[in-house]
């Protein structure tokens, strides 16, 4: 899906300012080191006007060479940052200051062929303006590893959930480097949407893009963009999101009412992402006999195949937490 015009111009101010803040701050920070550090700034003047004299002399061809001027140029730098350090300020203090400093707060970053891109920070933005309905920020404020709770497993049941929670904060940590998918499959309520909420909530906080989707929300929308000759642009920009998202999370596979087209669209999210190694996590009530039935031979191979298979069991804790509400002296 695309951004409409507003959406985009919400993003491109937020920008500016961005941009305007930074700069005041920065002017702020060099009117402070100026009051506290006179020799500051006539450093900086030296420096100033060296690099005058290194472009008077380039042109001329006479004088100081350029390696000569760098020297210069490299000890007044040195100087400046000790007598801001002398001061008890950061060496880095007056650098410029961006809240981004892969695109430098304009929100696009230059590609080694030259090309100009939405930064990661612009296509975060742009995803959470375009899933809003994917409800993903209700999800993470109550599913988080900050409300993970071991009290309502026992046994079996609870060692399957603590390898489980130690494979997601694995996931985390690997992230950047490392290729995973994951697969929660087991009994209702046994923690399965909870520990992908966890995930997304960490990641979100990295600064990655994450798409969350229950399976029958996702499939509603493909077919509604893919059988409306009208909306080729959004289907198409829609699969760009799906294909290119640090994270898909597909929550709750099976409630829909799968069909050829819904095994299809399943196959070819799972293949595209695993092409490009972007990273999936797949929940389901399913056990993994009925997902082999359910689906394709081939998304049953992709998912065993590519994905580490957490099987959760136990009560289900939905319907427990609403007795002990209702029941609080049990």
């Amino acid at each position: 899906m695309a951004l409409g015009n507003q959406q985009y111009e919400s993003i491109m101010r937020g920008y500016e300012q961005k941009q305007d803040q930074s700069r005041r701050e920065a002017a702020r920070r060099r009117e402070q080191v100026y009051s506290r550090v006179p020799d500051y700034r006539r450093l900086e003047d030296s420096v100033s006007a060296l690099s005058v004299s290194m472009v008077k002399e380039m042109l001329s061809g006479s004088g100081q060479t350029r390696e000569d001027i760098h020297a210069s140029l490299k000890e007044l730098s040195l100087r400046k940052k000790k007598l801001l350090t002398d001061a008890g300020f950061p060496e880095d203090y007056l650098e410029p200051i961006y809240h981004c400093s892969l695109c430098r707060d304009t929100g696009y970053v230059e590609t080694p062929s030259g090309r100009k891109e939405k930064c990661r920070c612009f296509r975060l933005q742009e995803i959470t303006l375009l899933y809003e309905q994917s409800n993903i920020q209700n999800v993470i404020s109550k599913e988080n590893f900050s409300t993970l709770s071991y009290e309502y497993y026992t046994g079996d049941d609870r060692k399957r959930f603590e390898a489980a929670v130690e494979i997601c904060r694995n996931f985390v940590q690997n992230f950047k480097q490392d290729y995973h998918n994951l697969f929660f499959y087991g009994t209702v309520g046994t923690g399965k949407s909870f520990l992908s909420g966890c995930v997304a909530n960490e990641l979100l906080g990295e600064g990655y893009s994450v798409i969350y989707f229950s399976a029958s929300e996702l499939f509603d929308l493909l077919a509604r963009y893919s059988f409306d000759a009208k909306a080729k642009e959004s289907l198409y920009g829609f699969y760009q999101d799906l294909y290119h998202c640090d994270l898909i999370i597909i929550d709750d596979l099976g409630t829909e009412m799968t069909n050829t087209f819904v095994t299809s669209q399943l196959f070819s999210c799972l293949n595209e992402r695993h092409l490009r190694q972007k990273a999936t996590i797949i929940s389901t009530n399913l056990s993994l006999e009925e997902l082999r039935d359910r689906y394709s031979d081939r998304i049953f191979s992709r998912i065993t195949s590519n994905y580490t298979i957490c099987k959760l069991t136990g009560p289900d804790i939905r319907i427990y937490k609403k007795r002990m509400a209702n029941s609080p002296n049990l």
